[in-house]
């Protein structure tokens, strides 16, 4: 399926996780700040955020920790958080707006995730929800974090949105579109979707018991 060189593959996962990883950072932050939490609180919850979705994902395919292997992605969490930490200090940030940037870590981590289960051998629908996992698991991290209900149970097409984009990447890598520009169509399908379904408030039916 993947007929670019591994060098060329290598590099585009390392910059789209590496985008992932900021965005996702700095919507963890704000989401935290909410919660006016101190600087160390902050990080913490920065650090689960970005790196929490690809840890996981990393260890379910047995493959090395990618923050651990290569330690810029770790700064750049940091330098995300200290970023948007002292950038609201300084100005007034919407208490809402953490949903662009969490949308588009949700876009880059389905991406990212579903390229490196690609490329360790995963078949094509295991590969889209580690995907979706590695998109979802930050937010999770970070809701629980903040003592509040993972926002992915309930919020507007979230993993739908996430998973779709998934298999629309691996679609595209089928048919021999460039890996780049599969990625930048099937992650900005996902923030698209994910920004269109908060919106107009478009969610999946809810469990209810018939009354």
């Amino acid at each position: 399926m993947l007929l670019e060189s591994a060098s060329t593959l290598l590099n585009n996962l390392y910059w789209i996780t590496l985008i992932a990883v900021v965005v996702s950072s700095a919507s963890a932050v704000l989401k935290a700040g909410v919660k006016q939490f101190d600087l160390f609180g902050v990080i913490i919850i920065a650090v689960a955020t970005g790196l929490g979705g690809g840890s996981l994902r990393d260890m379910f395919l047995d493959q090395p920790v990618f923050w651990i292997k290569d330690q810029i992605f770790f700064i750049a969490t940091l330098a995300s958080a200290f970023i948007i930490f002292l950038t609201a200090r300084l100005t007034t940030i919407p208490s809402k707006l953490f949903l662009i940037p969490d949308a588009a870590g949700l876009a880059t981590f389905g991406i990212a995730g579903t390229l490196v289960a690609l490329m360790a051998g995963s078949p094509w629908l295991t590969a889209s929800f580690m995907g979706v996992m590695t998109g979802i698991m930050g937010g999770v991290f970070r809701d629980i974090l903040c003592n509040e209900a993972p926002m992915v149970f309930s919020s507007q097409l979230y993993a739908t949105a996430s998973w779709i984009g998934s298999l629309l990447f691996i679609g595209l890598l089928t048919l021999k579109l460039d890996v780049s520009l599969s990625a930048i169509i099937a992650g900005s399908f996902i923030f698209i979707v994910r920004l269109l379904a908060i919106r107009f408030d478009i969610n999946l039916p809810r469990f209810r018991f018939k009354q």
